[in-house]
């Protein structure tokens, strides 16, 4: 038993850090939740109110007339009462740490970000954009090499035998590559598990391509043998953040 006393300790040690990085330090603030549950209570953080705040006496939200509504481009990202509370409350915390001259906290695992026109984070989504076009303009221009620039073979195929692998890989690369925008620009359950399963398998169809370009496999059979296994594994893993456990640290 003395033996085995030092790892029951450090694993007492890990359960107690691994309890305590369930919250993060800003929304575990204590003024930061005050301020929340104040605001939807009263739709109002300092001069700033909201619409989605107001409800009615069976509890259900007051949106008025049409012309008090938001925009539709503001209204598809789902902001809400508690969204628009939370962000609110944590950019006036955060206003408040930087008077005191303190460092800024994360919320919910994520720094404080300013929104842009209700995108959450304007930087990422530039970027991510930027990338998907860049890999489009590529994408274009493997087409015309392999299909008007190199010759072909009299059945009208190209003589580059992975070209169909290169295609499949590409169609992955930009859709991971758009739903990350779509996700960094409003970060809800649906865009997360859309980002995280089409980053799975662009992570999964990558090391298929590897394997198969490193070792130059041709024959159908070996191909079946190393694609198979793991998109077994890709497969059950994309399972595994829908249905069990959304959490960013087992994604791929």
């Amino acid at each position: 038993m003395a033996r085995n006393l030092p790892w029951v300790l450090l694993i007492i040690v890990v359960s107690c850090l691994v309890s305590t990085l369930e919250a993060s330090e800003g929304d575990s603030d204590p003024l930061y939740k005050s301020c929340v549950d104040q605001c939807q209570k009263t739709g109002c953080v300092g001069d700033t109110c909201f619409q989605h705040c107001k409800f009615s006496a069976d509890g259900k939200a007051i949106d008025g007339p049409w012309y008090m509504q938001e925009p539709l481009y503001l209204r598809w990202k789902q902001w809400d009462c508690q969204s628009d509370c939370q962000y609110e409350c944590m950019m006036t915390r955060e206003e408040e740490r930087k008077r005191n001259g303190e460092r800024p906290s994360k919320y919910f695992g994520k720094w404080p970000l300013k929104h842009v026109y209700g995108i959450q984070e304007p930087v990422s989504v530039a970027f991510s954009a930027l990338d998907l076009a860049m890999q489009f303009q590529g994408w274009v221009s493997y087409f015309i090499l392999v299909y008007y620039k190199l010759p072909l073979q009299p059945n009208r195929k190209t003589y580059y035998e992975y070209n169909g692998i290169v295609h499949i890989y590409a169609i992955i690369v930009m859709n991971s590559l758009f739903w990350s925008s779509i996700c960094h620009s409003r970060d809800v359950e649906l865009t997360e598990r859309l980002d995280y399963s089409s980053a799975t398998v662009l992570a999964g169809f990558s090391l298929i391509l590897a394997i198969l370009r490193s070792f130059s496999i041709q024959d159908q059979s070996v191909k079946i043998m190393v694609t198979a296994p793991i998109l077994a594994v890709v497969a059950t893993h994309i399972l595994y953040l829908n249905f069990y456990n959304l959490d960013e640290g087992m994604v791929l």
